[in-house]
C-alpha cells in the first residue's frame, strides 16, 4: 500500500472519531420535531387552498351572468319583486326561475280571436246594396257565369275554391232620371277559399293580368281588347285593380273611334275575395267615383257578414 493512501485512511479515521452519535433520546425529539413541522405546513397548505376556493366563488357571483351567446333571461316583472309573500315563505330566488329554451326563443303569444273558419256558402246578405240614387229597379240576378274577364285563357284561384255566388246587378248614377236606362252593370261575385289561400288567388290574378296585355275581345274577335294593372289598394286587407280597353262600337258594331275602358276590382278579406267588374250598358265607360264607392260598399258588406 503506497505512502499517499496510508495517509488518506489516517485521516479519515481521525474525522471520524471526532464526531460523537447523538443519543436515542435526541434521535427521538429531533423526529418528533420534524412531524410536528410537517403537521403545521399541511394545516397551512389547506387554510391557503380554502382561502383561495372561498375568494374564486366570491368572483363566480360577483361577475354577473354569463356572457355567452345564447337569449338572455327575462327579469320577472316589477310587479312580482315588489310584491311580499303572504304566507312568510322566502321568495324564490330569481335564479331558480327556468330560462326560456335556447332553441324556440320568445315563447309564442296567443292570438287574441279565434282563427276564421273558411265559409262553406255565401247569404244574400254577404252582397253590398245599392242606395236608392243607384237603383236601376232591375234587382240582382243570381246567375252563373264567368266572374272575370278572359285573361288569354287563365283562371286564377280555381284549384283552391270552397264556395262561390255570383250576381248581375244594374245601376244608374245619381241624379240620373227613373225613366232612364242604366248607366252601367256589374259582375260582383264572392269566392270563398281553403284558409291562408284567398291571397295567392290575388296574386295569380295579378300574374294573369300581366301575363295578358293583350288578346281578342271575346266579344268581337275582329278588334284587341287590352289589359292593364292599376294603382288602387286601400280595399279590405289586399286588392288588385285593372282596366279592360276596347274599341268602341255603334250599335251595329262598327268602329266609332272611341275607348270604351271598364274596370275591375278583387277585395280580399280574410279567406274571401269579391270582385267587382264593371261591364258597362250599351256602350258606357265605368265610372270611376261610382265604382270606387260600390267597392267600399261591398267591403263593409263582407265585413259585417264575417263578423
Amino acid at each position: 500500500m503506497s505512502r499517499e493512501l496510508i495517509r488518506l485512511y489516517r485521516a479519515l479515521a481521525a474525522d471520524t472519531d471526532e464526531r460523537v452519535l447523538p443519543a436515542p433520546d435526541q434521535l427521538r425529539r429531533r423526529a418528533d420535531r420534524r412531524a410536528r413541522n410537517r403537521a403545521v405546513l399541511g394545516a397551512l397548505a389547506a387554510a391557503a387552498l380554502a382561502g383561495a376556493s372561498l375568494a374564486g366563488s366570491r368572483i363566480v357571483l360577483t361577475s354577473g351572468p354569463d356572457t355567452s351567446p345564447g337569449p338572455p333571461v327575462a327579469a320577472p316583472p316589477a310587479a312580482s319583486r315588489s310584491a311580499a309573500p303572504t304566507t312568510g315563505s322566502p321568495a324564490p330566488s330569481p335564479s331558480r326561475t327556468t330560462p326560456p329554451s335556447r332553441t324556440s326563443g320568445t315563447p309564442p303569444t296567443k292570438s287574441a280571436r279565434p282563427a276564421a273558419t273558411t265559409p262553406t256558402s255565401i247569404p244574400d246578405r254577404a252582397f253590398f246594396t245599392l242606395p236608392a240614387a243607384n237603383d236601376a229597379g232591375t234587382g240582382s240576378q243570381f246567375v252563373p257565369g264567368p266572374v272575370l274577364p278572359a285573361l288569354c285563357g287563365v283562371t286564377p284561384g280555381e284549384a283552391d275554391r270552397v264556395a262561390r255566388r255570383a250576381r248581375t246587378l244594374a245601376f244608374k248614377l245619381a241624379g240620373t232620371s227613373a225613366e232612364a236606362i242604366p248607366d252601367g252593370s256589374y259582375r260582383n261575385s264572392i269566392t270563398s277559399y281553403r284558409s291562408g289561400r284567398a291571397d295567392d288567388a290575388l296574386r295569380q290574378l295579378r300574374r294573369a293580368v300581366q301575363d295578358c296585355p293583350e288578346q281578342p275581345d271575346p266579344y268581337a274577335p275582329e278588334v284587341t281588347a287590352t289589359q292593364r294593372l292599376l294603382a288602387g289598394g286601400g280595399y279590405g286587407d289586399e286588392s288588385v285593380l285593372f282596366e279592360i280597353r276596347t274599341p268602341q262600337r255603334d250599335v251595329n258594331g262598327d268602329p266609332t273611334g272611341g275607348e270604351e275602358v271598364h274596370l275591375v276590382r278583387a277585395i280580399r278579406v280574410g279567406d274571401v275575395v269579391t270582385v267587382l267588374w264593371e261591364q258597362g250598358w250599351e256602350g258606357t265607360s265605368t265610372d270611376a267615383a261610382q265604382f270606387d264607392a260600390d267597392s267600399r260598399r261591398a267591403v263593409e258588406a263582407l265585413r259585417r257578414w264575417l263578423r
